[in-house]
């Protein structure tokens, strides 16, 4: 009997053997191994909880934080209105009472007052629409710069008070002056990625629908000379509330009249 040719028999029938085994177990392995699935796009989600949004609004890559100092006014520069009893306090508010109410539409519309604010109102050109509250009987307008309003901003403020009659009696007005542009512009969060981040913080509850983008300020920084704003996104959720983000950070914002009042 030849052994030493039986040996080399078993040896390359054990090798090919081998062979065999491994190429089993790499097959079986890779058929076990499961596809780690993708996370879903905002847009996939935004769908399954049938959170709906328009058409997102154009805008510039970059902005910049801005330095805003309260105005304080003059009666000299008081003194060139007519047809109100104005007190200036402290020089930054203006308190007005009107010789001559604005008689209001019951269906009231925020053109009604343009032109009375264009030829009445110091720098009434500036300021945008907020809210009407009938229950305290006001109207409330914020200024805007570079057509980005200063949201909730007390310094920034034109509110108009009526009567029962729906006449307009009195206003008080606040306006911040424009300092300067600080430090060099920088990249602009994609109004997609605020919703994204309120997504994330549990902030938009499904079948609701963003109804509106907007690009503003809101108080970043109180100095004692001067104050820093900074780039918001305003989100409008079902055409009533308002969330806000950080434009730069992408920080969920908490904003009030109170937490956005500046002060000396």
């Amino acid at each position: 009997m030849d052994w030493s040719r039986i040996k080399t028999i078993f040896i390359l029938t054990f090798l090919v053997l081998d062979v065999y085994l491994v190429y089993q177990f790499i097959n079986t392995r890779d058929a076990a191994q499961y596809e780690i699935p993708k996370e879903a796009t905002l847009e996939e989600k935004l769908k399954n909880d049938d959170i709906t949004y328009g058409e997102l609004p154009e805008m510039k890559k970059k902005e910049q934080y801005l330095s805003v100092r309260t105005k304080v006014f003059t009666t000299e520069e008081m003194a060139k209105v007519k047809g109100q009893s104005i007190s200036l306090g402290d020089g930054t508010s203006i308190e007005a009472k009107l010789e001559k109410p604005v008689k209001l539409t019951s269906k009231f519309q925020p053109a009604e007052l343009t032109a009375f604010m264009k030829a009445n109102i110091f720098a009434g050109e500036q300021y945008k629409f907020w809210s009407k509250n009938d229950e305290d009987g006001t109207i409330t307008y914020y200024q805007e710069y570079d057509s980005k309003t200063f949201y909730y901003n007390s310094n920034a403020k034109l509110t108009f008070f009526f009567n029962k009659d729906n006449e307009v009696t009195s206003y008080k007005q606040t306006y911040l002056e424009i300092i300067d542009e600080l430090a060099d512009a920088e990249e602009l969060l994609p109004p997609l990625r605020a919703v994204d981040t309120l997504y994330k913080k549990g902030l938009l509850k499904p079948k609701s629908e963003i109804t509106d983008f907007e690009l503003g300020y809101s108080t970043l920084v109180n100095l004692t000379s001067s104050h820093v704003v900074t780039p918001t996104w305003r989100i409008e959720v079902d055409g009533k509330e308002s969330l806000f983000v950080h434009a730069f950070e992408g920080r969920v914002l908490s904003l009030s009249d109170e937490e956005n009042k500046i002060t000396e």
